[in-house]
């Protein structure tokens, strides 16, 4: 493994343990060249996925190979100062990657990740769920977001 800080080869790890919701291990690691500590988490892939986006009007889709980290990064701005905690975050994320890897199709939409991620918050965070919403469906006016929250508050009541 490759030292993030100096780029050195050699790494050792100093410390194992499986992440609490057990779908991946933490390893402590530290280079040997500079002394820097880091950690890296490994997790099981099952397949190769490739995410399918609509390409500008008219044009070709593009592929993409599915990015864990571009969608933790996405959940995990919709959630910024929401108070949802990072386990939950990572849960979420973990149950997404596992739905879209043991679909069986080599290529998904990205509309499909979209709905799974809304899906989620939905149960998770209302203002998350809206702002995640809010770029997904790409809102231009506040009567977007007015119209939207509405169809969230109506929910929450049935």
């Amino acid at each position: 493994m490759r030292c993030p800080f100096c780029a050195h080869e050699e790494t050792q790890v100093k410390d194992s343990r499986p992440t609490e919701d057990g779908n991946a291990i933490r390893r402590r690691r530290q280079c040997s060249s500079c002394g820097a500590r880091f950690t890296t988490f490994e997790r099981v892939q099952l397949r190769e996925v490739l995410i399918v986006k609509a390409g500008p009007e008219g044009g070709e889709p593009r592929r993409e190979p599915f990015d864990r980290e571009k969608l933790q990064r996405s959940v995990a701005l919709a959630c910024r100062k929401r108070g949802v905690t990072q386990e939950r975050i990572d849960q979420l994320v973990s149950g997404i990657q596992r739905q879209v890897e043991t679909a069986g199709e080599a290529e998904v939409p990205s509309s499909r990740i979209g709905e799974l991620v809304m899906d989620g918050l939905r149960g998770i965070d209302s203002v998350a769920y809206i702002r995640f919403a809010s770029v997904y469906r790409d809102f231009s006016e506040a009567r977007d977001f007015e119209e939207f929250a509405s169809t969230v508050t109506e929910a929450a009541k049935d």
